[in-house]
């Protein structure tokens, strides 16, 4: 194994454009304006840990080869937000011209709709009146929070959380290398639990790695703070087959066994609720009570009443149909 302090997330990103993995739509478009050299400014949104920044990197290292560091400027826009990045750091990066053959330079702004509407404002200005020796490549969670302006500017590439397939592969490249053991069951669960973020499963396949080279399914929820979905599941089915107590009971010892907030585990009975044997519209009502009593939540109310409250909701709600 390598040293505890070393990054799986760094040391298994993509180094070219066949490494990546589930956005194949968007390498094969972003292909094209490499091997031209010519691209224009582009914006990627979509979830975290689906390869923006890698996509970005691989861009920066095809087109400038061994110069890629100085032809590049990485910044995460939310450490450095305001309009002051903008002026100083990232207007004197692009009026200077480009080492090499490549006719500008790469900006990589991360997170950038963390950015403020007045650095937006001086960012499009900045945008414009360099082109001829600067791109930029913005990366967002949300693109609504980009101003219009600057995505009119923009080729918008929107990402999407990668598919069960695609984190296998990534997963079976890393126990291989890290001489780790992990069953297909493992697999799917990591997958579970990481919900297309590759960078998130990265992280608990390492957490699970530095306990034990065997990879359970066990560990992996452990280390996720989630608990399993039978378990889940069976905590409902209790309620509503009308065994309210033995139901609460074991939503008691399962928060506590993996050490869940109340935010956690509503997230996982909304899912669940779906897969419950019961009419579409009580399904429809009950995960309404589970926005509900999240909101109570969040505002601040004790978690396990709130969710005490909620298993009574899925109790009442069958019997409620059953006298119907």
């Amino acid at each position: 194994m390598e040293s505890e302090t070393a990054m799986w997330t760094e040391k298994y990103r993509p180094k070219d454009f066949s490494d990546i993995k589930g956005q194949k739509e968007i390498v094969e478009k972003l292909k094209a304006f490499v091997e031209q050299k010519n691209m224009p400014h582009l914006l990627f949104s979509g979830p975290a840990g689906t390869g923006k920044t890698s996509i970005a990197l691989v861009i920066a290292k095809t087109l400038f080869g061994e110069s890629w560091r100085t032809n590049l400027l990485e910044l995460n826009a939310s450490d450095e937000r305001g309009i002051d990045i903008v002026r100083n750091k990232v207007k004197d990066f692009a009026r200077t011209k480009a080492i090499g053959d490549v006719p500008y330079k790469i900006i990589y702004l991360d997170e950038s709709d963390a950015l403020t509407k007045e650095a937006q404002q001086a960012l499009r200005r900045t945008m414009e009146n360099y082109t001829q020796t600067c791109r930029f490549i913005l990366s967002c969670n949300y693109s609504s929070k980009i101003i219009d302006p600057i995505q009119s500017r923009c080729a918008v590439f929107r990402f999407k959380p990668l598919a069960s397939k695609d984190v296998q592969l990534i997963i079976e490249k890393i126990a291989k290398e890290e001489q780790l053991e992990i069953d297909d069951k493992s697999i799917e669960a990591v997958y579970t639990v990481s919900e297309g973020d590759c960078r998130k499963a990265e992280n608990i396949l390492q957490s699970c790695a530095a306990i034990n080279s065997k990879i359970t399914e066990e560990n992996i929820f452990s280390m996720a703070s989630l608990a399993k979905q039978d378990e889940i599941k069976e905590i409902l089915s209790l309620a509503v087959k009308n065994e309210f107590i033995q139901s609460r009971e074991l939503l008691q010892k399962t928060m506590l066994h993996y050490g869940l907030s109340g935010l956690d585990i509503i997230k996982q009975i909304q899912k669940e609720v779906w897969n419950l044997d019961i009419d579409n519209r009580m399904k429809i009502s009950l995960v309404d009570k589970c926005g509900e009593i999240e909101f109570r939540m969040v505002e601040g109310s004790d978690e396990f009443i709130q969710l005490e409250a909620l298993l009574s909701q899925f109790t009442l709600a069958i019997v409620k149909d059953s006298k119907a």
